[in-house]
């Protein structure tokens, strides 16, 4: 007995995964069954419990080449006609139709989620003036959208009784509304406080200070320079850093000493001043290096003090500003995400997709397949520069390196979040005493790879951890010998070089390019997409071995190509993963559009797009950043 189709708003939280449980097929000795395959000894083969599609072939039976209707309908209902096939493949000649109206509320809500929305987020990152400006744009376009959707509902009767489409549309907009009256709110703390200085005689009115402080959120003093994240990143005295490059140079031209007590003290000198970037105590060097309020520190040391987390020396009202930034940026760049989603829903409730018995499978796929392409984005945004102030674009943070929580860990979180929820989603709709199925233990057995995995590459990522595996070689230190400069760490401990979360993907993708299938077609597109995961953790690890060899030294991002590549396979992986439903499969066959070029194809020339859309709004950003940065040079360090 299959399970009852649930409700797409499974696809909300995007780590809960949704259950694809199917119980026992029919045996072979069942009537329905038409193709059971007898083994060469003429003993039947046991039937294949809890496999997918809608056969009862054994394990070994091969895949079938042509669509067999008669099976298909007798495990799913007849496919219902769809918006779509009446709005575009067959139109009916007594009813007037109106695609127009749907076509023009994808455009709006695609312009107000992937162009206003992620162009705002860039001009918020720079307090810029036209921020505002894109936010009544993106309202603008949401309800354009929403008007031509309510007016096509109600010009066309309702083909797909129990979308939540909708509901989960109006759920996200309900988030980006509070979170411009979070943006308002704030606004008008601000305008309170300005007015009391006034009134309290600590300020004088002024219509710029009220315009910079007020609505932009800038401070007074750099109202004429927007914040950014490299900020001061090059001194504003270039008299002092050339003297230091005249003393660093006789210093390197200094004759060797005789005496090797003095030899040996030079060596250490000059070993120390390279290591540490030691250059003249000033406020600029301070600046050049590590930001205007950073303290004097060297990252390498083993025993830091000072202020070196972002949230130490403050009191608590900033930590709470601090944290609730961090958050605001959080849900604002997760409402790109929550269109992706809407996309995806729009498109099964317009095309009629994911009813009756295909509901689970369906949804399985998409909300999977979905993760991993999002995942696949953020990696390219990763190597164009995103994330590059925390230190995950392949570079050294700018500020507090090694104080954020790493790339890895954060992609190990997310993989142990799937791990252990999905772990028990699997039994979702089974009976108390059921046996599991094959299909059960082959996805749980997954699920619990990501769950451990995910916990020993967030283990790997602990500072707290690595210090306790290094006791037994610091422990051989003598007493007599231990102090900071004592125990020099690798260049390798600049990075993180974390194989759990692509020995994960790598080994679902392995997996899955082994999977069962009824037809030859399915078990073709399944093998395609598990390649493609497949390449992305190779390239990963090629990612590593090559960082291993030279790790990151400079702030700017390295730019691996491999991460380009494995970005690319990762996001088009995930695509071909959710065109791998067996809905969508076996309506390819019935319209003769079973060619996996075709697939892959499709799934390339999308992913392009997405790619090229991602280096538009990473490099817009970057644009807007610049211009607030005054004569920042780049030097060659070849």
């Amino acid at each position: 007995m299959r399970l009852p189709l649930r409700s797409p708003a499974f696809l909300v939280p995007a780590l809960a995964a949704a259950a694809v449980s199917v119980a026992a097929a029919p045996s072979c000795s069942d009537s329905r069954s038409l193709h059971c395959v007898p083994a060469s000894s003429e003993q039947p083969l046991l039937p294949r419990d809890g496999g997918h599609g809608h056969g009862g072939h054994g394990h070994h039976a091969q895949p079938l080449v042509e669509l067999n209707e008669t099976e298909v309908t007798m495990y799913h209902d007849p496919t219902p006609p769809s918006y779509f096939w009446l709005d575009i493949k067959e139109p009916p000649a007594d009813e007037k139709r109106y695609p127009g109206l749907m076509g023009l509320h994808a455009l709006c809500m695609s312009l107000a989620f992937f162009g206003a929305l992620p162009i705002g987020i860039a001009l918020r990152s720079v307090k810029h003036a036209w921020h505002g400006v894109t936010v009544i744009l993106f309202y603008t376009l949401v309800v354009l959208g929403l008007s031509t959707s309510a007016l096509y509902r109600k010009l066309t009767p309702d083909m797909y009784p129990g979308s939540k489409h909708g509901s989960q549309g109006y759920f996200f907009l309900a988030c980006a509304v509070a979170l411009s009256a979070l943006d308002v709110f704030s606004q008008i703390l601000r305008l309170v406080t300005y007015v009391r200085a006034i009134r309290s005689g600590q300020d004088h009115f002024s219509f710029k200070t009220l315009w910079n402080y007020v609505i932009l959120d800038r401070d007074e003093h750099l109202s004429s320079a927007p914040e950014a994240e490299y900020a001061n990143l090059v001194a504003e005295e270039p008299d002092e850093l050339e003297d230091v490059e005249v003393k660093a140079k006789e210093v390197d031209d200094e004759p060797l000493h005789d005496d090797p007590s003095e030899t040996a003290q030079w060596a250490n000198d000059v070993h120390r001043h390279r290591r540490n970037v030691s250059y003249p105590h000033s406020t600029a060097s301070e600046r050049t290096l590590f930001g205007a309020h950073s303290p004097q520190r060297s990252d390498d040391s083993l025993h830091e003090t000072g202020h070196v987390y972002p949230w130490q020396g403050k009191d608590t009202r900033e930590v709470l500003r601090f944290i609730g930034r961090a958050a605001f940026a959080v849900c604002e760049r997760a409402l790109v995400f929550a269109g992706f989603m809407q996309v995806v829903t729009g498109i099964v409730i317009y095309t009629g997709g994911c009813r009756g018995n295909y509901g689970n499978g369906c949804l399985a796929h998409l909300i999977k397949g979905g993760i991993f392409w999002c995942y696949g984005l953020v990696t390219f945004a990763r190597f164009l520069g995103s994330f590059s102030e925390l230190g995950w674009a392949w570079n050294r943070a700018p500020k507090h390196h090694g104080k954020y929580p790493t790339a890895e860990f954060v992609e190990s979180l997310v993989i142990f979040l799937y791990g252990i929820t999905n772990t028990w989603m699997e039994r979702f709709g089974a009976h108390p005493g059921d046996p599991y199925t094959t299909k059960q233990m082959q996805h749980i057995s997954i699920a619990v790879m990501f769950w451990f995995a995910g916990l020993i590459g967030m283990g790997i990522e602990s500072k707290s951890i690595r210090r306790w595996l290094a006791a037994g070689a610091t422990a051989a230190v003598p007493p007599t010998a231990r102090s900071q400069e004592a125990v020099a760490e690798p260049p390798t401990y600049i990075a993180s070089f974390n194989p759990f979360p692509a020995l994960c993907i790598g080994i679902t993708g392995a997996a899955m390019s082994a999977h069962f299938q009824t037809y030859l077609f399915q078990v073709q597109i399944h093998m395609l997409w598990g390649y493609l995961l497949s390449g992305f953790a190779v390239l990963r690890c090629l990612t590593y071995f090559f960082l291993w060899l030279g790790p990151p030294r400079s702030i700017l991002p390295s730019r691996p190509p491999t991460e380009a590549l494995a970005a690319f396979l990762l996001a088009c992986g995930g695509l071909e993963f959710m065109f791998s439903t067996e809905e969508l499969t076996i309506a390819a066959m019935r319209q003769g559009h079973d060619d996996v070029m075709l697939f892959l194809n499709v799934g390339v020339a999308i992913t392009c797009l997405a790619f090229c859309w991602t280096l538009l709004v990473v490099g817009f950003k970057g644009w807007l950043k610049s211009r607030s940065q005054k004569n920042v040079k780049f030097h060659s360090s070849a």
